[in-house]
């Protein structure tokens, strides 16, 4: 059986997670109190850069979500949730790495906010939310008339985007100004794996202490 460890507060892990749930693979989860457990010898084992999430499969571990979304894909082709246009899976993949590499650092700006927690570097705010607002414009126009990117059932574009986009109203960014993809936003939220994977009140003060403790508070 595959065992996926994550943490479930992290984006990274969220979006292997779905996937799992929504290709509907059997799987064990493990959950990882960061605090220590990724410095472990027998999680260094499995991945030398302790970080999470890593994907065991009879043995072959997988480390990088966005390589373990493509061995999922690979391995489990059903259902689909790439597509196999050029175009299409361009869009696909265009939406991965703008999450992964515009939109995700500077939604990290902002965690404190999103934690409700005070202060904050004023400038680098503002820096952010300019970047979220390319990202968000980017986005808006990239959906165009379909349900989800480049196609019209759910792919790994969404599992990306979609860990991280739902958390920007609590950061003070409002979804308003881009209704498609606000209405993309509401479709994935009712789904029963991004239901299942909500972070617990738990793991949010978790991460809210942690990133308290960091600013001194």
């Amino acid at each position: 059986m595959l065992k996926l460890y994550h943490q479930p507060i992290s984006f990274n892990s969220r979006r292997v997670w779905i996937t799992l749930l929504e290709k509907g693979i059997e799987f064990e989860l493990v959950e990882m109190n960061l605090d220590g457990d990724q410095f472990k010898p027998e999680f260094l084992a499995i991945n030398p850069f302790h970080h999470i999430p890593v994907l065991v499969d009879d043995g072959f571990n997988i480390v990088e979500s966005l390589a373990i979304l493509d061995y999922l894909e690979a391995k489990y082709p059903t259902p689909t949730m790439l597509p196999k246009d050029a175009k299409e899976i361009a869009i696909a993949r265009m939406v991965q790495m703008v999450t992964v590499n515009e939109l995700s650092p500077a939604v990290m700006v902002l965690s404190p906010q999103m934690l409700g927690l005070p202060g904050g570097d004023a400038e680098k705010i503002e820096i952010a939310l300019q970047k979220i607002a390319t990202v968000l414009k980017f986005f808006e126009d990239l959906l165009g008339d379909r349900p989800f990117f480049g196609s019209e059932s759910l792919t790994l574009a969404e599992v990306v985007a979609g860990s991280v986009i739902p958390w920007l109203p609590r950061g003070g960014v409002s979804l308003s100004d881009y209704p498609k993809l606000n209405a993309w936003c509401d479709r994935l939220i009712a789904r029963p794996a991004w239901k299942a994977t909500q972070p617990t009140p738990a793991s949010i003060e978790w991460i809210k202490s942690r990133i308290a403790a960091r600013m001194g508070l």
